[in-house]
């Protein structure tokens, strides 16, 4: 039974080698190699169940067929090696035991023939593979590979065509097609050029594999034209009739191309043609179409494609979210970049540090919209408040521009306690709030909170403040102010000067007003033009004290100021007034 069913296995692998097909010529494709070159594995054989019927079971025909292919492995010319038909005696060894000499030697036989079944097996099951790969795959003709580069290479984009069709027996495919893309190194005319000429000739070479290639190696180039571009779009659009061909990457990455040319119009051409190509935007065809909008600062436009992306919730990754943000701000359009940054927080996609800064910073330009910047104050880690002071300090500074000072205030204090540090200024926008109002206690009270953080209310901080005390008519708390910044300041502002000189006019105590003119002469703090003449009027409309109007005047001269026309006459009228009542009396 064994030597039946062992001859009838050589003779399955004899016929298969006898009738195999010759070896093929060498190809060139881009599918992985055949599997002869991986390792060698060991496919498990599955025994035919005549293997386990009698000798007597087996057919006449089979038998003498099995004694030729017996006769032709004992004779060396049939063409198998010694290696091939294996020397153990292991199945003997198993199934032997007590066997004489002739029975071990047809034992030896059986085994040989086992295990040159099992190896052919193995050999079949990859030969088997391989063959049916390469009937799945068209052949590239190395000869013909080279003569269509050298064309491609060589020739005007216009006499492609010709000159391939001159070009005989040659064996267009989409491997072909492919293998032209990724080994021509020509222009992206030439290539388009190529393609249309390969799908006008055979059906085969368009598809959507091909054309994807294709518009990734246009891509690729740094020196991409408007021409190639352009040419690219046509066949794109042609091709996009055909269903399947065309997909949301190849159109990514030309809108991507327009967007480095500058054409803007162009790259929403193509994002206006994804529903009838089939092809549903992602996130990054919002972002590439967004960019070519904003290059020709198409705000508007732009706008109109970001909230297709909002609606869609289709989102690119963190980095052009911020890109987006920052475009919107600049633009003028920080509302709608909030929006953006809501929904990207939504979906848990949170912009870097400088984008939420620059969008906060978008909002405080208008005052309908502090209150959003207020609340993204919250959005900032722990770790990174340090870094943010000059956006906490925009934040309160707006806050005291709308007028919402004890949110100013708050925010403040809140930076005192857990940061970012305020510095000067941010204590200024509050102090400078909070007089406004008549809330001039509260602001001393943060002075001394200056204070205690190692700070020096600087003399822009005691202006405000006298500011407010004269406002009030309290000029005696305002000189007490004034007293202090002395101390701490050795060089004043004429501001803190005039603050004293007004506020003293205005409760008509005149002395106290050249006393403070004379302080500034003498801290080398030269009054101006407009200090001189409001004096002046004030001495002459309400104390009626034209001498010493007169002497200021001189004073002004003398410091090389122009004294008008008007201020001067009001001088003389208020003389000669005195000297009309002095004559009626």
């Amino acid at each position: 039974m064994w030597r039946s069913t062992g001859r009838a296995l050589i003779l399955r692998r004899s016929i298969r080698q006898n009738f195999s097909p010759n070896p093929t010529p060498a190809v060139v494709s881009s599918w992985p190699p055949s599997p002869s070159k991986f390792p060698n594995r060991i496919y498990p054989t599955f025994w035919s169940s005549r293997f386990f019927l009698s000798a007597t079971e087996c057919s006449p025909g089979e038998d003498e067929a099995s004694h030729r292919v017996e006769n032709s492995v004992k004779n060396p010319e049939v063409g198998f090696s010694s290696v091939e038909l294996g020397e153990s005696n292991a199945f003997s060894k198993a199934f032997g035991d007590g066997a004489d000499e002739n029975e071990v030697g047809e034992g030896d036989k059986l085994n040989s023939l086992l295990e040159l079944s099992i190896d052919g097996d193995a050999h079949l099951g990859t030969e088997d593979f391989s063959e049916e790969a390469a009937a799945e795959v068209p052949e590239v003709d190395l000869d013909q590979l080279e003569s269509v580069l050298s064309i491609l290479q060589s020739t005007l984009p216009q006499e492609i065509g010709s000159s391939l069709d001159s070009l005989e027996e040659l064996r267009l495919s989409e491997e072909f097609v492919v293998r032209v893309f990724q080994d021509a190194h020509v222009s992206g005319e030439n290539l388009v050029s190529f393609f249309r000429w390969a799908i006008r000739n055979e059906e085969a070479a368009k598809s959507s594999r091909a054309l994807d290639i294709l518009v990734r190696t246009i891509s690729a180039c740094d020196d991409v034209n408007k021409l190639e571009a352009y040419m690219l779009w046509d066949l794109m659009k042609e091709l996009g009739k055909i269903e399947g061909i065309v997909n949301t990457d190849m159109l990514n990455q030309l809108i991507s191309i327009f967007w480095r040319l500058g054409k803007a119009k162009a790259g929403l051409e193509v994002f206006d043609k994804f529903n009838e190509f089939g092809c549903v935007p992602d996130g990054y065809t919002f972002y590439f179409t967004i960019e070519a909008l904003g290059k020709k600062s198409m705000i508007d436009t732009a706008w109109s494609v970001c909230e297709k992306m909002l609606n869609s919730g289709g989102l690119p990754d963190v980095e052009k979210i911020g890109k987006i943000i920052t475009f919107f701000c600049k633009g003028k359009k920080a509302k709608e970049a909030h929006l953006v940054y809501l929904l990207a927080k939504e979906n848990n996609i949170l912009p870097g540090r400088d984008a939420l800064s620059f969008l906060i910073g978008g909002l405080c330009r208008n005052d309908e919209s502090v209150l959003l910047a207020l609340e993204l104050l919250e959005d900032y880690p722990q770790e990174s408040l340090k870094y943010e002071n000059k956006t906490f300090s925009l934040v309160v500074k707006s806050l005291a521009r709308i007028k919402d000072v004890q949110a100013a205030k708050s925010l403040l204090l809140r930076m005192v306690v857990s940061g970012p540090p305020p510095g000067n200024a941010a204590f200024n926008y509050v102090i400078t709030g909070l007089c406004k109002e008549g809330e001039v206690e509260d602001a001393i009270a943060l002075t001394k909170v200056i204070e205690s953080r190692g700070l020096r209310p600087d003399v822009y901080t005691y202006s405000v403040i006298m500011s407010g005390f004269a406002k009030a008519g309290l000029m005696d708390e305002a000189f007490k102010v004034f007293c202090e910044a002395k101390k701490k300041h050795k060089i004043l502002t004429p501001v803190i000067y005039h603050i004293l000189i007004r506020g003293y006019c205005k409760l008509e105590e005149y002395e106290k007003a050249l006393e403070c003119l004379k302080d500034m002469k003498e801290h080398t703090i030269q009054p101006n033009a407009d200090e001189y003449s409001k004096l002046i009027k004030t001495l002459c409309l309400k104390a009626v004290d034209w001498r010493t109007a007169e002497k200021l005047s001189e004073e002004m001269k003398e410091s090389g100021f122009y004294l008008r026309g008007e201020t001067s006459s009001l001088i003389s009228a208020v003389k000669m007034l005195e000297e009309e009542i002095t004559a009626v009396e």
